[in-house]
């Protein structure tokens, strides 16, 4: 694991943009996972921007959702396809091609993962696989004591998600199950990235990265892996011991 702190927001999304626009100069077919939320605002602004601009291509790579609230999709503001079509897909000049989300709304939520999984298997596995990480720690929608060694599967969802959940939404909505990729994809991703800001991340930031590693934070696992990333701004970093 290697821990990279930034000034600010835009100067830590501006390095996970880069990341991504070198991994697309070296590998095009390139197969990446992007999550939702507020983290990675920034560094798709700036994707976008690249993009439109011809600095980088997006025509040839492979774009994997990571999680998605069960039973909504792209037109219940609040989900995660509604959030990368506003803030990824729809302000691209050109349309991307491989784009495969999670279909929260199906019957059969685990033949949904199952799908998931032999796309990602398919293509020989996730380059680069993007996280944020939740108030209780978790990644995607990787509850606290979900096992380390699953790929996509349904998710009880924590209290802690449920309530934090609720600011994604503009009235109060029912949040229960979730259906996500797993950290097992995490562990077996090419580079599995963290981006996080805020000082209200200080806390949980600490606990994943310099306590016990445990199911009961999710994050944790980020201390195993040789090929985790950390990015994030000096808040998030403040509680860090012999951070720099």
């Amino acid at each position: 694991m290697k821990i990279s702190i930034y000034d600010t927001n835009d100067a830590m999304s501006q390095a996970a943009a880069e990341l991504v626009a070198k991994q697309l100069a070296e590998k095009p077919n390139s197969v990446i996972c992007f999550p939702s939320g507020d983290s990675p605002t920034g560094m798709l602004g700036y994707i976008v921007q690249w993009a439109n601009e011809g600095k980088i291509n997006l025509s040839e790579c492979y774009f994997v959702g990571l999680d998605e609230w069960v039973g909504m999709d792209e037109n219940d503001q609040g989900s995660c396809k509604y959030y990368l079509k506003h803030n990824f897909f729809d302000k691209l000049n050109n349309k991307l091609n491989n784009v495969t989300l999670f279909d929260a709304k199906v019957a059969d939520l685990d033949a949904e993962c199952e799908r998931m999984n032999n796309f990602i298997s398919s293509k020989g596995g996730l380059d680069v696989m993007i996280v944020g990480i939740g108030m209780n720690g978790h990644l995607g929608l990787n509850e606290p004591g979900t096992p380390f060694d699953l790929y996509a599967h349904r998710s009880e969802l924590d209290p802690v998600t449920v309530q934090v959940g609720q600011k994604y939404f503009t009235k109060e909505t029912p949040l229960t199950e979730g259906i996500t990729l797993g950290l097992k994809h995490l562990a077996e991703a090419g580079k599995a990235v963290l981006i996080a800001s805020g000082a209200k991340k200080a806390n949980i930031i600490h606990e994943s990265l310099q306590g016990t590693v445990s199911t009961e934070v999710p994050a944790s696992i980020l201390q195993t892996l040789p090929n985790a990333l950390v990015l994030l701004d000096k808040d998030a970093a403040s509680e860090l011991e012999h951070a720099s």
